[in-house]
C-alpha cells in the first residue's frame, strides 16, 4: 500500500470529516472567550493552533479507540462490516498505536495553553476512551458521547480563561444536547441488529418512534441553550441570527426522519449537523467582529 492510500485509510478510519462537528463549536468557545476577556475575540494564534491541535488529536485518539474496540461487534454487523479494523485494513495494533499517539500529541496541546487544561486531561482520557463500552451497558451511552463532545466546546473556552464560567457551561450543555439527538437518529440504523446483539441504546430501549421524539426534545433544548449562550455572552444581532438558522436546520432534521421513513438518516446525521456547525462558528465570527468594531 502506497503512502497516500495509508494515509487515506486511516483517515477513513477516524472519519476525519466529522471532525466538522465539534470543532467550529470549540472555535466558537475560543472566540467567545476572548470577547469576554480582552474586548478583541481574538485569542492569538498560539492559541488557535494549540487548541486545534488538541482537538484533532482527541477526536483521533477517539476515534481510534472506538473502532478497534469495536471491531468485533461491527465484524458480525454488515452496516459496519467493511470498516478498517474488522475488514483487516488496519490491525488492532496500528489502530491502538495511533490511539496512544494521539493521546500522547493530546497531552502535549494540552500543556502548551494552561494548567487547567493539563489537569482536565486525565479525565478527558476516560471520557474519550470509555465510549465504546458504555453501549454494552446503559442506553444512556448517547449522554456519554455529549459529555464528551461537549468538553471541546468548553475546552475552548478554558484554553483562553483558564477557568470555567458560565458560558462555557453553556456551550457545553448546547453541545451535550445536540449530540444525545443526533446520536439517536444515527442509532436508528442499528436497531435489529443492536437488539439481537444486546447493544444497548435509547432506540432499543424505548423503540424507534420513542426514540425520535427523544431526539427532537433533545434538540429544542439544544436550541433553547443556544439562544441563552448569546444571552449569557452579551451577543449581538449576527448571533441571534445564526440561531434562528440554527433552529431551522434542527427542524428540518427532524422533518426529514421519521418512524417509517429512516432512509435519510444519514442526510440527517452528516449533512444537517455539519451545516449547524458551521453556522455556529459563522455566527460567532460575525458577532465578534461586529462588537470588536462597534
Amino acid at each position: 500500500m502506497s503512502a497516500a492510500a495509508r494515509v487515506k485509510t486511516y483517515l477513513d478510519l477516524v472519519k476525519f470529516e466529522h471532525t466538522v462537528f465539534a470543532l467550529p463549536f470549540a472555535y466558537a468557545g475560543m472566540l467567545l472567550a476572548s470577547m469576554g476577556q480582552n474586548g478583541t475575540g481574538w485569542p492569538g494564534w498560539h492559541v488557535l493552533l494549540w487548541v486545534t491541535v488538541a482537538m484533532a488529536a482527541a477526536r483521533t485518539a477517539a476515534m481510534g479507540a472506538n473502532r478497534v474496540i469495536d471491531r468485533l461487534i461491527d465484524a458480525r454487523n454488515p452496516r459496519t462490516a467493511g470498516r478498517e479494523v474488522p475488514s483487516g485494513k488496519v490491525s488492532p495494533a496500528q489502530a491502538w498505536a495511533l490511539v496512544v499517539v494521539s493521546l500522547t500529541v493530546l497531552s502535549f496541546a494540552a500543556a502548551q495553553l494552561n494548567p487547567l487544561c493539563l489537569a482536565l486531561l486525565p479525565l478527558a482520557v476516560v471520557f474519550l476512551i470509555g465510549y465504546p463500552y458504555t453501549k454494552r451497558f446503559t442506553w444512556l451511552c448517547h449522554a456519554w458521547l455529549g459529555v464528551t463532545d461537549g468538553a471541546a466546546a468548553a475546552g475552548g473556552w478554558i484554553a483562553v480563561t483558564g477557568e470555567f464560567a458560565l458560558g462555557a457551561w453553556l456551550l457545553w450543555g448546547v453541545v451535550l444536547f445536540w449530540m444525545i439527538g443526533l446520536d439517536v437518529i444515527y442509532a436508528t440504523l442499528d436497531y435489529r441488529f443492536d437488539v439481537v446483539n444486546g447493544i444497548r441504546s435509547i432506540p432499543v430501549r424505548f423503540g424507534i418512534p420513542s426514540a425520535l421524539r427523544i431526539a427532537a426534545a433533545s434538540h429544542a433544548l439544544t436550541f433553547v441553550l443556544l439562544a441563552l449562550v448569546g444571552v449569557a455572552t452579551g451577543a449581538s444581532f449576527w448571533y441571534g441570527l445564526a440561531v434562528l438558522v440554527m433552529g431551522g436546520i434542527l427542524f428540518y432534521e427532524h422533518r426529514i426522519v421519521n418512524p417509517d421513513d429512516l432512509g435519510r438518516v444519514n442526510v440527517a446525521f452528516f449533512d444537517a449537523n455539519m451545516w449547524l456547525a458551521l453556522t455556529m462558528l459563522a455566527g460567532v465570527v460575525a458577532d465578534v467582529t461586529w462588537r470588536s468594531l462597534t
